[in-house]
């Protein structure tokens, strides 16, 4: 091989390094579930909301039968509530929330990806026995999932519904 090229891919490598790093299973796991965000997305389902201004707490269990208790929420149009994800397993758990189709798409993903790190206000990774929350505004009326897109949680059933009127 010419020096050229064996320079090339060595620094390719070297540049590759950090990203896979970032992506490996022990980035996702250890993730925190605070976010500093300078400004909040709309999203088809809301947009992240001011812990300031929670109207409500709603505590959502996750346990390793891949279930979600509850699994069915009511939300009014414009409020903003603390859903508190509470990690009743043994594994590593997280709530993610979405339309059918993003959640979906985005579990595909992580099948390809596993470790794929991810940070966003609507999503909260979970360690056994932790809890995290997500403060969210419910600016948009519908009918929304949150799911764990765990490799094999979501496949398992491990979604539940949230209706905004």
């Amino acid at each position: 091989m010419n020096k050229t090229l064996s320079t090339t891919l060595l620094v390719a490598g070297l540049l590759a390094l950090p990203l896979a790093q970032a992506h490996s299973p022990s980035a996702h796991a250890s993730h925190s579930n605070h976010h500093t965000r300078a400004a909040a997305e709309q999203k088809d389902w809301g947009i992240a909301g001011d812990p300031k201004k929670a109207q409500r707490t709603i505590e959502i269990r996750m346990t390793d039968d891949m279930r979600f208790a509850p699994k069915e929420i009511q939300v009014k149009l414009g409020e903003t509530v603390r859903l508190v994800a509470v990690n009743a397993g043994k594994v590593l758990h997280e709530i993610v929330i979405g339309t059918p189709q993003e959640l979906k798409a985005h579990a595909e993903m992580m099948k390809k990806h596993p470790g794929m790190e991810h940070d966003e206000p609507y999503m909260a990774h979970v360690d056994p026995g932790k809890k995290g929350d997500i403060v969210w505004t419910f600016n948009r009326a519908g009918t929304f999932e949150f799911a764990c897109l765990i490799p094999g949680h979501f496949e398992a059933g491990m979604i539940g519904r949230i209706t905004v009127k």
